[in-house]
């Protein structure tokens, strides 16, 4: 098993990427990606790994999708209460990655992040299908539960509960924002020579620089 995985080999040739070519906003960069992944009907475009540390430095990361990019930042929804929701209030810094195969790219993103305004949490959860509001009332996101039964048990009272009344978001349920101090766009290239490129922004002017790295 050992050697077929260490012989799987996949060579890019699809596109390349120059530092002289790309927008001089990386937030436009990542829009003009974004909307090519979306025009290209991936499987789950939006969704986005990230990566955050506990108390001891320890990492943890999971998969979330991305609901939108507002005020030059990333926004996704979860539970406060949740391990990531935690580790993000306590310590507010987490690193995004976007990997979409078919166009052989990956896009890395570093900043610090936030809560957005309950009123937008407000929005968004409103704006979901009710299985998905009274699924997020129901979860104890994180925590250890007997089984699957209790999950479906605790699911079918908050089924019965909220019958004859408005579902209301909990306060443990919102969204953040990360805003972001550094992008790298990388582009799969032949002989492993792959483009990377990153914007790095300077801390007390705000502006953006681009710069390349090596593969």
């Amino acid at each position: 098993m050992n050697k077929d995985i260490a012989a799987i080999r996949q060579e890019y040739t699809l596109k390349s990427l120059d530092e002289r070519e790309v927008s001089k906003d990386p937030i436009e960069q990542f829009n003009n990606w974004l909307t090519e992944a979306l025009d290209s009907l991936l499987h789950e475009p939006t969704a986005m790994h990230i990566a955050t540390v506990d108390a001891n430095g320890r990492p943890s990361g999971r998969i979330v999708l991305l609901k939108g990019v507002e005020n030059n930042g990333l926004v996704f929804y979860t539970n406060y209460d949740s391990r990531k929701g935690k580790e993000l209030i306590k310590h507010p810094q987490a690193c995004i990655t976007f990997f979409w195969p078919e166009l052989e790219r990956q896009i890395r993103i570093e900043g610090v992040v936030e809560k957005v305004s309950p009123e937008m949490s407000d929005e968004y959860f409103n704006s979901r299908p009710v299985s998905s509001r009274l699924g997020a009332i129901a979860s104890p996101q994180s925590k250890k539960i007997k089984s699957r039964d209790t999950l479906e048990a605790e699911f079918s009272k908050v089924i019965d509960s909220f019958k004859d009344r408005e579902i209301v978001r909990p306060e443990n349920w919102g969204g953040f924002i990360l805003k972001p101090d550094y992008f790298e766009f990388w582009q799969g290239r032949s002989s492993r020579l792959h483009d990377r490129i990153v914007y790095e922004q300077n801390e007390n002017s705000k502006e953006w620089t681009i710069g390349r790295l090596a593969p």
